[in-house]
């Protein structure tokens, strides 16, 4: 069945070459080329976020991101970025370029256009398992609805977000970096920063030792993107549960996502 779909894809598009990346849960991605053009075939069953998507990088089209060349219903055909290099391999070396890196495609990204028909969620949308109830300690979700409400009573004007910019969504492109896999959501420019400057990050470091790389990293994002450091604080406390509960609802091992809140709680302190 995968191979007939394929044939009809490669058919489709004149792909040819076409070879398996990867494969992660509903999504899998092929190289190959269109002509003489590097691409990258992306073929999901959740076709609704897969649509998502696809709009995402048609509103984010000239900030920044890879370039869509064919959207289907479960299809992506997308520009190759080439050498493809991922900014994760600045770490731990270069971990101060990577930022800067960062900072200046976030600048980028937020200046693309909102249209009043788009059909992105907002924040308060985003956040709502928040209000469930989860296995994670109680003081924990209650300090991350406070600090929700309170940013979201206290955002700077919306922007569309790509929503979880991270390391291994940044890739090299020629000279440049691109930016790859938009979420699509709208709010405020501080929330971008939060995914950033969680990944990636040792698993074995001291609690003191990761506190000390991720003050650093805030320290260095407040000053570029002008953004006051404690509300960068407040949001990435704000997404390391909000993390948390994906983790639970997917069944993931949730190691991972305490030892983040237990970073950013101890910021507080």
């Amino acid at each position: 069945m995968v191979f007939k779909v394929l044939e009809e894809l490669a058919h489709n598009y004149n792909l040819t070459r076409l070879i398996p990346l990867s494969a992660t849960g509903a999504n899998q991605l092929y190289s190959g080329m269109q002509s003489t053009q590097p691409i990258v075939l992306k073929v999901s069953e959740e076709q609704e976020t897969l649509a998502r998507e696809a709009a995402a990088l048609k509103a984010f089209s000239g900030y920044g991101v890879v370039k869509l060349l064919a959207y289907q219903k479960g299809v992506l055909l997308l520009e190759r970025a080439v050498p493809g290099t991922l900014l994760e391999s600045y770490f731990p070396e270069k971990d101060t370029d990577a930022l800067a890196v960062a900072c200046t495609l976030i600048k980028h990204l937020h200046q693309a256009p909102i249209t009043h028909n788009h059909e992105f969620p907002d924040l308060k949308q985003w956040l709502i398992p928040l209000d469930q109830q989860w296995d994670i300690p109680q003081n924990y979700l209650n300090k991350a609805r406070d600090l929700r409400d309170q940013l979201l009573a206290t955002s700077a004007a919306p922007v569309l977000l790509h929503g979880d910019l991270h390391h291994d969504n940044i890739v090299q492109h020629g000279t440049s970096w691109i930016v790859i896999d938009p979420k699509g959501l709208i709010g405020e420019p501080a929330y971008e920063v939060a995914a950033f400057i969680r990944n990636p990050l040792p698993e074995l470091l001291a609690l003191d030792q990761a506190v000390q790389i991720i003050h650093d990293r805030i320290t260095q994002c407040a000053h570029l993107l002008e953004v006051p450091r404690q509300r960068i604080v407040d949001w990435c406390f704000v997404q390391s549960v909000l993390a948390w509960t994906w983790a639970l609802q997917d069944k993931w091992d949730v190691e991972h996502f305490k030892h983040l809140t237990a970073i950013f709680n101890k910021m507080d302190e």
